[in-house]
């Protein structure tokens, strides 16, 4: 048989010449190959499943801890940990004392806060197609 485009194709069966004249597409047809190779039938025995690879972890360091601060921290006992969160609190409860004793405690100077000034002008001009 010769096609539109003027490439021959070669039929084996008047079955396989009536389904093409028909123009059924061989991947419906359970019994051609190309529904076998679409439905994946047959490929079991001689390709063995691939495997997929797992990403693996990578620790990284953190703005404000080193990489090495970070494992130091994680190899530390979590008794040794606890004792330096109950020295933390003790040191707090005696500076919240020594308050309480002496009246107001003084305050440090200047704030830690600088207050930002809005931008100016910014009130007319609107961005977009607004008018």
């Amino acid at each position: 048989m010769i096609r539109r485009d003027g490439k021959p194709i070669w039929l084996g069966t008047a079955k396989a010449h009536s389904l093409t004249l028909q123009r059924k597409k061989a991947a419906k047809l359970v019994w051609t190959q190309a529904w076998r190779r679409l439905h994946k039938k047959g490929i079991t025995e001689t390709t063995a499943k691939k495997r997929t690879r797992r990403a693996n972890k990578v620790q990284r360091a953190v703005v404000g801890a080193s990489l090495d601060d970070i494992k130091k921290k994680a190899a530390e006992k979590s008794g040794f940990r606890s004792q330096q969160r109950d020295a933390a609190l003790k040191e707090v409860k005696s500076r919240k004392a020594g308050k309480a004793k002496g009246g107001k405690a003084q305050m440090p100077k200047g704030n830690t806060f600088q207050k930002v000034p809005k931008h100016m002008g910014s009130k007319g001009r609107r961005g977009g197609t607004q008018r």
